[in-house]
């Protein structure tokens, strides 16, 4: 981070009220620091490691300042604070779109129940659909402290699939709204406060005693990209296809890999407390993406811009859960457990 100060320069900025940020910086001050951050985007795009975990931290950090209650006054409003994160948020997103396979967005089918056949069929093809991770190295290799830092990682989205859910659903109606609100209400335990899923999930926290403290440090880029992702999409009513195909494809994949996880958990013995949210989801997610391709994706598909923007979005997901799982995959010929 030593290399991208303005990194830090920016987020200590985030702790000021916005009106008083806004008036105290000048004109010649807002183009130098726009600049830098244009160039931390520039140097992301050309494969610079540090300039892209930079980018993503500092998106991270400024999305927090509307995903979390604050307990004084923040820079959530500042018109300053607003253009980097445009900035930030048109970077990430062109990154994804390059990454797209060139003229895959016009293959899908327009028929509506092809559309879907087509939308899975892409990603059982995906290198990332049975991923490795998952079904080799934390299934058979893992230890406790590799699933403690599996869980940092995936604390990005799993640690708030509520907070999205309701994001997303704004403006909504019909089926659609109504399969969002039960996928919500599931996420808050049914009214049952013990079992919040948000609630559950942070257990694993305190099994591995995680303060809080460690957990952005600990991130990588590649994880905050994917809680970045989905705040994303989630919270731009022009985004809303991509947020469909986005976390629809979160849970129609999450069944599969939480069996994995919950395999190793028993294998090394851990508390029981600690995977009740993943023995949870291995039956709700299946039940979710059912309800939501067919609920959500197929009614939406009548529409060719929902089309390419839901394949957007899934793609999105599944090209970015492949970087991350490929980064979190060991040689297993040289692995040795610490």
């Amino acid at each position: 981070m030593d290399a991208y100060p303005i990194v830090e320069e920016v987020s200590a900025l985030l702790n000021r009220p916005a009106e008083d940020l806004d008036a105290s910086v000048t004109i010649a001050e807002r183009a130098a620091l726009l600049a830098t951050v244009s160039d931390l985007n520039t140097r992301s795009a050309a494969g610079d490691p540090a300039a892209f975990y930079g980018q993503q931290l500092l998106l991270s950090r400024i999305y927090a300042l509307s995903t979390q209650l604050p307990d004084r006054p923040t820079a959530e409003g500042s018109t300053f604070v607003h253009e980097v994160l445009r900035l930030l948020e048109r970077a990430t997103a062109a990154a994804e779109d390059a990454a797209l396979e060139p003229g895959v967005l016009d293959a899908a089918p327009t028929e509506p129940s092809a559309y879907l056949s087509w939308l899975k069929k892409c990603a059982r093809a995906h290198r990332v659909y049975k991923h490795p991770y998952y079904r080799e190295f934390i299934r058979h290799h893992a230890v406790a402290e590799d699933l403690r830092d599996y869980v940092i990682q995936e604390s990005v989205v799993d640690g708030r699939f509520d907070d999205l859910l309701a994001t997303m659903q704004v403006g909504t109606s019909g089926d659609a709204k109504m399969e969002i609100a039960e996928n919500f209400w599931d996420e808050m335990g049914n009214g049952h406060p013990s079992q919040v899923h948000t609630h559950l999930f942070n257990q694993i926290f305190q099994v591995f005693d995680i303060p809080a403290q460690e957990m952005e440090r600990s991130l990588t880029a590649n994880a905050l990209l994917s809680g970045n992702l989905a705040v994303l999409l989630c919270r731009y009513r022009n985004l809303y296809p991509e947020a469909v195909g986005f976390l629809g494809m979160t849970e129609w994949l999450a069944p599969e890999r939480f069996v994995n996880v919950v395999h190793a958990w028993e294998r090394l013995g851990l508390p029981d407390a600690g995977i009740a949210y993943h023995k949870l989801h291995i039956a709700v997610d299946a039940r979710h993406a059912a309800g939501w391709f067919h609920n959500v994706v197929v009614p939406a598909a009548t529409s060719e811009r929902m089309r390419r923007a839901i394949a957007r979005g899934t793609l999105w997901r599944l090209n970015s859960s492949a970087r991350y799982l490929d980064e979190r995959m060991p040689d297993l010929s040289t692995y040795r457990p610490i």
